[in-house]
């Protein structure tokens, strides 16, 4: 259930997104695959606009049964699939599908998993300290807090976090497991509060969102999983197809960047005359740089304030 006084879940860019994925889904045996489902907004918006199939992805067994429910109108044209998007080769090989024409990922924590407290992703709620998107596996961040060494800690805080204090958070925590395992958010947010200076807590809002952003990520392994995605993705689309993906911080938006910025660029010297047949940039980029959203939507929807778009055509088969 959406938490009182939070507003319902909003897609974010979604007439951008489906603008960018439409003209690949026009031909009667296309197929798209959503590979962080989450709520279903974006793949509604999708098979209302295209005749396309779609194969919708998602390590999160509530939000499978609840886009399920919302996109039960389209259960001809739908395909639902528990899996981390990490693993899209196996599940379009399960599928039989050699190649998609589509491809969309919406990165970072779903508006689903915010608002279920129980699952610990909020630092301004009290709640079992777990912060698995798929809650069926995997370690748990009780499991990382209470076990990690401190400069592991530390390094998690301070690479995935861009925290400033991470050494100092780090030892605290070593510090009070050892008097008393943790097992909920708001303890470890306070101790996050506590153990920031006082003049740094006025500012930059909750002293604990650094330290609860890096442990998600951890938990979920998401820069890992984003690093094996991304390439799959693409050699996983026909000629003709379309990826897009938006990010919600830095560290996902640079791997993005990094995997279409190589494959949209060719390797023949640059004082070729001509780019011999087959040396052609497997993508064709569709945006220049990253777009953002405009001021109107962060102002309705604010999870859109941090949002970087990429998009890519593939325009040849790799060599």
């Amino acid at each position: 259930m959406t938490s009182p006084g939070r507003p319902a879940h909003v897609p974010v860019l979604l007439d951008r997104c489906v603008g960018l994925l439409a003209p690949a889904l026009t031909g009667p045996d296309a197929v798209v695959v959503d590979c962080t489902l989450g709520m279903g907004g974006h793949a509604e918006a999708l098979l209302a606009a295209t005749p396309a199939r779609l194969v919708g992805v998602d390590r999160d067994p509530e939000a499978l049964r609840r886009s399920t429910s919302r996109l039960s109108s389209y259960a001809d044209r739908t395909t639902f699939v528990h899996a981390v998007y990490d693993e899209l080769p196996a599940v379009l090989a399960e599928l039989r599908l050699e190649r998609v024409q589509g491809v969309l990922f919406d990165l970072g924590v779903s508006s689903l998993q915010l608002d279920e407290a129980e699952r610990g992703f909020a630092y301004a709620q009290d709640a079992p300290l777990d912060m698995r998107m798929d809650p069926t596996r995997g370690r748990t961040a009780a499991d990382i807090v209470n076990t990690y060494a401190g400069k592991d800690l530390a390094r998690v805080l301070r690479e995935y976090g861009d925290e400033r204090f991470a050494g100092r958070i780090a030892d605290a925590i070593v510090r009070e497991r050892d008097k008393e395992p943790f097992t909920s958010t708001a303890r470890l947010a306070e101790l996050v509060r506590s153990a920031i200076p006082a003049a740094t807590r006025r500012t930059g809002g909750h002293p604990a969102k650094r330290t609860f952003q890096a442990l998600r990520i951890e938990v979920n392994d998401e820069l890992g999983v984003l690093r094996r995605a991304i390439p799959a993705a693409i050699d996983a689309l026909a000629v003709g197809g379309r990826l897009v993906v938006l990010s919600y911080q830095s560290l996902e938006d640079r791997i993005v960047k990094a995997e279409l910025v190589a494959r949209s660029t060719s390797d023949v010297p640059i004082d070729l005359p001509f780019i011999p047949a087959g040396s052609e940039p497997e993508l064709r980029l569709l945006v220049r740089g990253s777009e953002q959203a405009s001021v109107a939507e962060v102002e309705t929807n604010p999870r859109a304030a941090s949002v970087r778009l990429r998009a890519a055509e593939r325009m040849r088969e790799a060599a």
